[in-house]
């Protein structure tokens, strides 16, 4: 029996996909922070979610962060793959859930299908999908519905809460309190994904309580985001510069979780103002029309000001010339309209969905614009046009890229390294003996490290893939 629990990262170290981190407590259990996906990360990708690192058999409990696939998604292989107890989290990641799984497996489906064309040809032996339909029902009938804010234990002896953070709908940081064999308490917190104060839609993020240990993510601990309040006027700008003025279409890949709602948010605003020309607008993605209609169905989640616009708005995720689309004929009807539009599509690394389809279209039209609107991995398709790629391949294909490239990161449900510093500080510095971080790119880590370090915190250590850390 060991003395000490032990925290072993197994994703996200070092990088920004895959997210699963394991504590091991002094009675021997097993208790995984989120099962995420590794994506964006070419060819790797495939061979980090097949390899887990541990025995999911040996895995006692789940708890959930949020519903992003690179959280969640590869709940159903650790289930089909012998992972038998509960998953813990609240209403609206379960709803989610439900929705983002079955659709991760239809596209590895879709998508499994054209790799294995490419194999055969090639003669090398076709790849096993990681799930199936199957297996992600069999994974949602294990989800345990707990409440945000109201502690709960699990297993012999470590109690858990979850408080919102305003990353996306259901969001929220983890809080362990284990006990040693001591019978001292010792506290730790993983923030999952932090969102921002400015986000337009849910109210936090909410301080957790004070931790011994923290987890955090890092992505943006370099950067800092520019105003909330300027992204509907630029929106505004760049809508009257390429579609009134040059008649062309503006494709934003977008996650299909908030980040499509913030957007249909934004132009409901400058509906409302009568300010948004008279073109039509399509929200396509039979995910993200399912996700707007959970985000509606929660609305104890939202924040005062979104609030008090449906008060005189009604419904902020519907207007004039709106369009949800979700059948492939529908989606394929877009593709032959010649004049100004906008579409809104997922995915938000446009790695997989019908927006590599839109941008395929539209990508070598110098009329048109490809508005990026978030995190992007270097490999994805989403991240080669934000390094100013001159080509990029789609398909198989080739396209110049004669569209206008826009990147406006006011919409990121990610918090820049101020935001994160202002969250964690929450919590006294001083009283915190280390801060790990995850979820972000090495460099951007060393950045980041050095600012919690002028922040007050006095040990910041990035966690590596496979290694364990005594939390005493």
């Amino acid at each position: 029996m060991q003395i000490f629990p032990t925290l072993t990262s197994y994703g996200a170290a070092k990088t920004v996909t895959g997210s699963k981190h394991l504590i091991t407590t002094v009675t021997g259990e097993h208790i995984l922070m989120d099962c995420g996906l590794f994506q964006g990360e070419g060819k790797e990708s495939d061979v980090l979610n097949r390899d887990w690192g541990f025995d999911p058999k040996s895995i006692d409990f789940v708890i959930l962060s949020h519903a992003h696939i690179d959280h969640t998604g590869l709940l159903p292989k650790l289930v089909r793959d012998g992972f038998s107890g509960p998953i813990y989290c609240n209403g609206a990641t379960k709803d989610l859930c439900e929705i983002m799984l079955m659709d991760g497996a239809h596209i590895q489906e879709s998508d499994l299908k054209r790799v294995n064309q490419h194999r055969n040809r090639k003669g090398i032996p076709p790849l096993e999908a990681l799930y199936g339909k199957e297996d992600v029902s069999n994974c949602l009938s294990q989800f345990t519905l707990v409440q945000d804010n109201k502690e709960f234990k699990i297993g012999q002896s470590t109690y858990v809460k979850l408080i919102p953070n305003a990353h996306i709908l259901g969001s929220s940081a983890i809080h362990l309190s284990l006990i040693n064999l001591d019978g001292e308490r010792i506290t730790l917190t993983f923030t999952g994904d932090i969102g921002r104060d400015s986000d337009q839609i849910l109210d936090g993020p909410f301080a957790f309580p004070p931790s011994d240990y923290i987890i955090s993510e890092s992505t943006y601990g370099n950067r800092l985001h520019p105003g909330a309040e300027d992204a509907k006027e630029a929106f505004f700008n760049m809508i009257q510069d390429v579609c009134v003025e040059k008649n062309g279409k503006i494709i934003v890949p977008a996650f299909s979780i908030d980040r499509t709602q913030e957007i249909v948010y934004l132009l409901d605003q400058l509906a409302f103002e009568k300010r948004l020309p008279s073109i039509p607008v399509y929200v396509d993605s039979p995910l993200s029309v399912k996700a707007t209609h959970i985000m509606s169905k929660h609305r104890e989640l939202y924040n005062p000001e979104i609030l008090e616009y449906i008060t005189k708005d009604g419904d902020p995720f519907d207007f004039p010339n709106l369009h949800y689309v979700s059948t492939v004929e529908e989606s394929r009807a877009i593709n032959e309209i010649n004049s100004a539009a906008i579409i809104i599509s997922a995915s938000g690394m446009a790695e997989a969905g019908r927006v590599k389809h839109h941008i395929a279209n539209n990508i070598e039209n110098q009329n048109n614009a490809i508005l990026l609107v978030g995190y992007a991995t270097p490999f994805s398709l989403a991240g080669q046009l934000i390094q100013g790629k001159e080509e990029v391949r789609i398909f198989g294909d080739f396209y110049n890229v004669n569209a206008k490239i826009y990147r406006m990161s006011n919409f990121s449900a990610h918090a820049d390294y101020q935001e994160m510093i202002d969250y964690l500080t929450l919590n006294d510095p001083s009283t915190v003996k280390k801060v790990f971080l995850v979820h972000g790119e090495e460099s951007v880590m060393d950045e980041f490290a050095e600012k919690l370090k002028n922040a007050g915190f006095d040990r910041v250590q990035k966690l590596e893939r496979g290694v364990s850390i005594d939390l005493k």
